[in-house]
C-alpha cells in the first residue's frame, strides 16, 4: 500500500486511494461468479431490506438549509446530529443482509434554532473500488450460506489475489456508528478501521482517509468503543477469525494507541459491543460463532449460535498488559448486541445491557416476516461478584428493547437513566423508552408501558418509525440532573413517505416534541448515531 498520509496535528490519516484493475481477468470473474448465481442463486427470493424504507437513496444531499421547524430547538442542541447506516450504492449480484450497505451518514447541523440536512457516503476503500467498476464487487454478509457461500468468498480472495479488488485498506462499509475523539469524527464497521469524517462550516460532511494511529492498528474495530468522560481516554476492541480472537486497546486522550492486549477465548465469536467501568473493561464471550464448516454442512448463514453453551463474560483491569488477571464469569446462554452501561458497587461490577434468547441473523437477511417473534430482546441487570466469583442477573423490561443509550457524562459510573428503542421487529423501532434503574419493575407485564421502572413511553403512532436516540444535556458534566436535557432522532412516516427530525423532552418524557425538523426527501432506516457539539465541531474543524 503506497502511503499518503496527511498531517493532523499529533497523529496521522491514511488517504485511502485504492487501485483495483479492469481487464480480461475482471472480465473472466465476472462471467464466472455470474454463472454461479445463476446455477446455486435463488433470485425469486424477497429482499426486505431493499424494499421500503429500508431501501436506499440514490443521492447524496448536499446541504439543504432553512428546513422548516415546528416548535424551537434549544440552544443546547447547537452541534451536528448524526446517524449512519446502510444504504447499497449497487444492487447486489445476489444475496443482501441488512448489515451489508454502504455507510450513510446522515446530517443535522444545527445553529441558532436553524437547521440544515446533508447526507453523505462515508468515502471507504470498498465503495470508491465499486464506482471505478460501476458496480457491486465485494462478497456480501447475505451470501455467506451454504456451498453457495463458500464459493463467494473464494471470489473474493481470487479478485483480491489477482489484484482486480485492492485490499489493503480492509473492505468495510463504515456503516455501523459514530465516535468523536481526540479532535475527530470515526465512522466505524467492525470488519475494518475507523474513517476519519470532517464536518464542514455549512453542515457538509468529508471523508478525510482511515485512522490507522501510526501504523499501530493491525486489527479490526469495534463499533462500539468506549470514552471514559473524566480521562478523556478511548477504550476498543477488535475481534478476528484466527488468534488472537479478541485484541484489546487503550488509547490516550492524546490520541496514542497503546500496545496490543490479546484476550484468549475458546472459539471465534462476533462480538459487537463491550463496557468499561472506572477500573475495568468487560468482554462477553458469547455462543454466536464464526463456523464456516457449518455454514457448508448446515446451509446456514456463516455465524451460528449455540444454545447448548454459557455466556462467559470477562472483566480485565481495564489497563492491564496481558489478559492474565482476568476474572471469568457465566451466567445462562445468551447473546447481546448492544450494553447500556457499567459501573463498580462495593465487591461487584454492574452490566446493564439488552439481553436476548435466540438471536438468528440469517432474520436480516433477505425475505422476512413483517414481525419476528424470536427477537426478544429485554433490559436486564447483570453483576459480577469480584470477590466470590458468582454473577447473578435480573430482568428490567419486557420486549423488545435495544440501542440503549444513556447520559454520556456518565460513561463507566452509576447512573439512573437508560433511553430505549421499543422495537416491533428487530429493525422497527415504535417507540423510545425511558428506564429509570432506581426503581423496581412492575411485575405482570407483558409489554413495555408506563409503570414500576418505565418512566416515560412516546408512542410513534401507527405507520411511523424512528432510530436509535440520542440523549443531549442541557448542560454537560454530572453536576446538574442527570435527564436534564433532550432526546434527538430520526422518524419516518409510511403513511406519507416524509421524515424528519424529532426532539423530545427528555426529563418529562411528553408525547408533545419540543421540535420537528421537516426533511427533504425520506430518509432510509439505520443504525447508530451521535451528537457531536458545537465545541467538538470548532475542536475538529482544525483538520
Amino acid at each position: 500500500m503506497e502511503e499518503k498520509r496527511r498531517l493532523d496535528g499529533d497523529g496521522e490519516v491514511v488517504v485511502v486511494k485504492p487501485k483495483p484493475s479492469k481487464g480480461l481477468t475482471s472480465r473472466a470473474i465476472d462471467l464466472l461468479e455470474n454463472l454461479i448465481v445463476k446455477l446455486m442463486y435463488n433470485s425469486s427470493k424477497p429482499q426486505h431490506y431493499l424494499s421500503g424504507n429500508f431501501a436506499p437513496v440514490n443521492e447524496e444531499t448536499p446541504p439543504c438549509k432553512n428546513l422548516p421547524v415546528i416548535g424551537h430547538l434549544p440552544e443546547c442542541l447547537n452541534g451536528e446530529f448524526v446517524r449512519v447506516g446502510p444504504n447499497p450504492k449497487f444492487t447486489p449480484v445476489a444475496g443482501y443482509h441488512w448489515f451489508d450497505g454502504d455507510g450513510m451518514v446522515h446530517g443535522m447541523r444545527i445553529k441558532d434554532g436553524k437547521a440544515t440536512y446533508v447526507s453523505r457516503y462515508v468515502k471507504t476503500s470498498r465503495i470508491k473500488q465499486e464506482e471505478f467498476f460501476g458496480g457491486a464487487k465485494f462478497m456480501k454478509i447475505g451470501d455467506l450460506k451454504g456451498l453457495f457461500g463458500l464459493l463467494m468468498v473464494n471470489m473474493q480472495s481470487l479478485r483480491a489475489k489477482l489484484k482486480v479488488l485492492d485490499t489493503s485498506y480492509g473492505y468495510g462499509t463504515g456503516n455501523t456508528a459514530l465516535v468523536y475523539h481526540h479532535g475527530k469524527l470515526l465512522a466505524l464497521s467492525e470488519a475494518d478501521k475507523p474513517y476519519v469524517l470532517k464536518v464542514l462550516e455549512d453542515g457538509d460532511l468529508q471523508t478525510l482517509g482511515l485512522l490507522d494511529y501510526d501504523k499501530r492498528l493491525a486489527h479490526s474495530f469495534t463499533a462500539h468503543p468506549k470514552v471514559d468522560p473524566f480521562t478523556g481516554e478511548m477504550f476498543t476492541f477488535g475481534y478476528s477469525h484466527s488468534p488472537p480472537y479478541i485484541t484489546y486497546r487503550v488509547i490516550s486522550n492524546d490520541g496514542f494507541m497503546h500496545d496490543p492486549v490479546p484476550i484468549t477465548i475458546p472459539e471465534p465469536i462476533m462480538m459487537h459491543d463491550f463496557a468499561i467501568t472506572e477500573n475495568y473493561a468487560i468482554f462477553m464471550d458469547l455462543p454466536l460463532y464464526f463456523r464456516p464448516k457449518e455454514m457448508v454442512k448446515q446451509n446456514s448463514l456463516i455465524f451460528t449460535f449455540d444454545e447448548t453453551k454459557r455466556a462467559r463474560f470477562g472483566v480485565l483491569p481495564r489497563y492491564a498488559k496481558d489478559d492474565l488477571l482476568i476474572k471469568w464469569f457465566e451466567l445462562p446462554n445468551c447473546f447481546i448486541f448492544h450494553n447500556a452501561n457499567a459501573w463498580e458497587e462495593e465487591d461487584e461490577v454492574v452490566l446493564i445491557t439488552c439481553r436476548l434468547e435466540k438471536p438468528d441473523l440469517d432474520m436480516v437477511g433477505g425475505g422476512v416476516k413483517e414481525k419476528l417473534e424470536n427477537f426478544t430482546n429485554q433490559l436486564y441487570e447483570m453483576r459480577f461478584n469480584m470477590k466470590t466469583g458468582l454473577a447473578t442477573q435480573k430482568k428490567l423490561s419486557e420486549p423488545a428493547v435495544d440501542f440503549p443509550r444513556i447520559n454520556e457524562s456518565y460513561t463507566g459510573r452509576k447512573q439512573q437513566f437508560v433511553y430505549g428503542t421499543i422495537l416491533d421487529s428487530i429493525a422497527k423501532v415504535k417507540g423510545i423508552v425511558k428506564f429509570d434503574l432506581h426503581a423496581e419493575p412492575e411485575s405482570g407485564k407483558t409489554k413495555i408501558e408506563v409503570g414500576g421502572n418505565v418512566q416515560g413511553v412516546v408512542d410513534l403512532g401507527p405507520g411511523r418509525f424512528g432510530s436509535e436516540a440520542v440523549f443531549v444535556p442541557r448542560q454537560p458534566g454530572v453536576t446538574s440532573e442527570e435527564d436534564d436535557g433532550y432526546l434527538i432522532f430520526f422518524v419516518h412516516d409510511e403513511n406519507t413517505g416524509k421524515s424528519a427530525v424529532n426532539v423530545i423532552d427528555a426529563k418529562t418524557m411528553s408525547l408533545d416534541p419540543v421540535a420537528i425538523v421537516e426533511l427533504p426527501h425520506r430518509v432510509p432506516y439505520g443504525f447508530h448515531a451521535f451528537f457531536v457539539t458545537e465545541e467538538q465541531l470548532q475542536e475538529q474543524a482544525r483538520l
